[in-house]
């Protein structure tokens, strides 16, 4: 699966994720696109699924008529995450196109 990672999402977490083909927003050279263009730039280039941590992006943008998954993370702190990081790559097991999934990381 080819995976987008927004700014704030940890980038430790793509050796969390297996086989899947990560890259960053900052990779790609898009770390100054706003939601809605991250979006459009992200399904341009056939990526499946956009990992966040921005909450609000269910709110911002109509998702609606979108093609790629959306998986938002409750946090950005990576140590937080790390020892929860199976419920991200749980989240993308059978995701379906224009899926819109939170994944809590429990507090410590």
């Amino acid at each position: 699966m080819k995976i987008l990672f927004d700014q704030g999402t940890p980038a430790p977490l793509r050796r969390e994720l297996g086989s899947h083909q990560v890259r960053t927003a900052f990779e790609c050279g898009w770390p100054t696109l706003t939601n809605g263009e991250l979006l459009s730039a992200a399904e341009a280039e056939g990526f499946e699924v956009l990992i966040t941590t921005d909450q609000n992006l269910r709110y911002q943008q109509n998702l609606t008529q979108r093609r790629i998954a959306i998986v938002v993370i409750s946090t950005t702190n990576w140590r937080r995450i790390q020892p929860h990081a199976q419920l991200v790559a749980d989240a993308l097991e059978g995701i379906a196109a224009g899926a819109f999934v939170e994944v809590t990381i429990p507090s410590q």
